[in-house]
């Protein structure tokens, strides 16, 4: 599965040779909707809705780019993913604090994706009282500024150490890999942690 495949030129990374089953979309925009970068899907999910492929559960929900409902960078749909017996929550572009009826219809995360960077999507402080109504065990923060971006994104998005002070972890406190493996539910941590992955060149 792939989410959000970005156009590198617009981003700034290299994008990977991707292939996958299935690929998600939470908006249209091109630095999250550049689905020529995937080959062999066999699924595209750009709306909201139930879907399932091969034993995993797609759960998407509307949301929104702003806090104006989406007058200003419209619409975002967020995925609840449920595959080998793991729980994921990822929520794309997502420009606002989740409402009550949202937080209804997702349960039990064990995985939250979420952007911290402000300007394009929330700021760290509307990271925080997210993870606070999910309650995910693993929490990995995305769409934040790092060195290797174009230099108007850069400009333009907080670093992740804002939200590593928000939320209260040292930056030497938070695990750091590449890669996030889950082989068991054993792997799932009682108290919640952040995860902070590398970019991939």
């Amino acid at each position: 599965m792939v989410i959000d495949p970005y156009d590198p030129k617009v981003v700034g990374y290299k994008l990977p040779k991707l292939s996958a089953d299935i690929v998600l979309l939470s908006h249209e925009h091109p630095d999250h909707a550049h689905i020529e970068g995937v080959s062999d899907y066999k699924l595209l999910v750009d709306t909201p809705g139930e879907y399932e492929m091969s034993d995993t559960f797609i759960y998407g929900v509307k949301t929104y780019h702003d806090e104006q409902k989406g007058k200003e960078r419209g619409d975002n749909t967020i995925y609840q993913i449920d595959l080998d017996g793991f729980s994921l929550l990822h929520l794309g572009d997502l420009g606002h604090d989740l409402s009550t009826e949202t937080l209804e219809r997702i349960s039990d995360i064990d995985v939250l994706m979420i952007p911290v960077g402000g300007t394009y999507t929330i700021d760290a402080k509307t990271a925080l009282k997210v993870i606070s109504s999910v309650e995910p065990s693993i929490i990995i923060p995305m769409h934040y500024k790092t060195d290797d971006l174009n230099a108007d994104l850069q400009k333009k998005l907080e670093g992740v150490n804002v939200f590593l002070d928000e939320i209260g972890m040292e930056d030497n406190g938070v695990k750091k890999s590449d890669k996030l493996v889950l082989r068991s539910r054993a792997d799932i941590p009682e108290e919640s942690e952040v995860h902070l992955l590398s970019p991939q060149h």
